[in-house]
C-alpha cells in the first residue's frame, strides 16, 4: 500500500463456515478494510453471503487471486487449494492470510514462505489460538524459565461426532490431505509447539483409528524434542460427551500450567503456590473464540499497512514435517526419525 491512511482492499476466497461465522463479519465491520469482494466455486453461495454483509461483488477465485485493485486476499478454500493459491496470490504481490494448514506438505510450506519471502510481503496462518490471553499468559512463563526445565506437554482437542448427511471435501483425502490430524492436529501441535518455543523434534509415534471415511477420525501421537521434551496429543471428532473437549496441560521441574481455565502453579519458597495473572475478558461478551480471530485479524490488517513487522511463519515447515512423520509411523507401525 502506498497510502497508509486508506482502507485496505480485500477480498475473501471461499465462503464455508469458517468464513461467515469470523472472517467476513470481522472484516466487514473494520472502517480500515474495504472488504471488496467475495469468491467460491458455488457463486449462489457467494452473493447471499455477499448480499447479508453489503458486499458488492462476487467474482471468481482465479480473479481474486490476481486482481491488481486488491491488496490482500484470505483464502478459506478447501485444504488442497491452499498452496497453489497462496502462491499464485504472493506471485501476483498480494498480502495473504491463509487458513491452516499453510500446505498439506512440509516442501508446499516451505514453497509458499519462500514466495512471501521474495515477493516481500506479508504471509499470514489461520491459527488463532495464538491470540488467545491464557495462550499469551502460560507462553510468557515459559519462555521466562519460571516453570524450570520442561519435561512433558499434553494436548487434546476432541470434537463430537456429527452425523453427516453426505460426505464433505473433509472426508476426501484427495482434497483435505488427511482427517482429523490435519483439521484438528495441526492447530492442537501447533498450539502445544508454539507455548514452548517450536523445539526441533527427534522422533513420534502415531496410531490412528479409520472409520466408514478412507481419512482417520482418530489419532493419538507421542513424539520427543531433542532436548528432551516429551510430548503427547490426541485428536478425536468421534467424542461421546455434551460438548467439544480441548486441554493443554506444560509440566516443568519448577510449575506447571494448564487451561481451560488457565491454572499456573510455581514452586516459591520450597512450596508449589497458585500464580495465575487474571486474565481479560472478550469485549462485549464475544467468545473466547471470536475474539481469538478478531486479534489475528487484526495483526493482519497492520501487517498490510505496513503497521506490524512482517515475520513470515516459517516454523509451519517443521509443523508439517512433523504431521507427514505422524502419517508414516501410523502406516508402518513404528516410530520415526525426524
Amino acid at each position: 500500500m502506498t497510502d497508509d491512511t486508506a482502507p485496505i482492499r480485500l477480498a475473501v476466497i471461499g465462503t464455508g463456515a469458517i468464513s461467515q461465522v469470523v472472517h467476513v463479519p470481522i472484516l466487514a465491520e473494520r472502517k480500515d478494510v474495504e472488504l471488496v469482494a467475495l469468491a467460491d466455486a458455488d457463486a449462489a453461495k457467494a452473493d447471499t453471503i455477499a448480499h447479508r454483509f453489503n458486499i458488492a461483488e462476487v467474482i471468481e477465485p482465479k480473479e481474486a487471486l490476481t486482481r491488481d485493485d486488491l491488496d490482500a486476499v484470505v483464502l478459506c478454500t478447501p485444504n488442497n487449494t491452499h498452496e497453489e493459491m497462496a502462491l499464485e496470490a504472493l506471485g501476483a504481490g498480494k498480502h495473504v492470510l491463509v487458513e491452516r494448514p499453510i500446505a498439506t506438505s512440509a516442501a508446499g510450506a516451505a514453497r509458499v514462505i519462500e514466495a512471501a519471502k521474495t515477493a516481500g510481503v506479508y504471509l499470514a496462518v489461520g491459527h488463532p489460538h495464538r491470540f488467545r490471553p491464557e495462550v499469551a499468559a502460560l507462553r510468557s512463563f515459559v519462555a521466562g524459565g519460571e516453570l524450570g526445565e520442561l519435561y512433558a506437554v499434553r494436548g487434546s482437542w476432541l470434537t463430537r461426532q456429527v452425523p453427516l448427511l453426505r460426505a464433505t471435501w473433509r472426508q476426501s483425502k484427495a482434497a483435505s490431505g488427511g482427517g482429523v490430524m490435519m483439521d484438528l492436529g495441526v492447530p492442537a501441535l501447533d498450539l502445544c509447539l508454539w507455548i514452548v518455543g517450536f523445539p526441533n523434534i527427534r522422533s513420534v509415534s502415531c496410531v490412528v483409528h479409520k472409520g466408514e471415511y478412507e481419512v482417520e477420525d482418530a489419532a493419538t501421537l507421542m513424539f520427543e524434542s531433542e532436548d528432551g521434551i516429551v510430548f503427547s496429543m490426541e485428536v478425536s471428532n468421534r467424542l461421546f460427551a455434551g460438548e467439544d473437549r480441548y486441554y493443554t496441560r506444560v509440566m516443568g521441574t519448577e510449575g506447571s500450567g494448564s487451561f481451560p481455565p488457565l491454572e499456573i502453579h510455581k514452586q516459591l519458597g520450597g512450596r508449589p503456590l497458585e500464580v495465575t495473572p487474571r486474565q481479560p475478558r472478550p469485549r462485549g461478551g464475544e467468545n473466547p473464540y471470536t475474539n481469538a480471530y478478531r486479534r489475528l485479524l487484526d495483526q493482519f490488517v497492520r501487517g498490510v499497512a505496513g503497521r506490524h513487522e512482517i515475520e513470515l511463519p516459517e516454523e509451519q515447515v517443521a509443523l508439517m514435517r512433523l504431521i507427514e512423520a505422524a502419517y508414516e509411523s501410523a502406516e508402518g507401525g513404528r516410530a520415526v526419525a525426524l
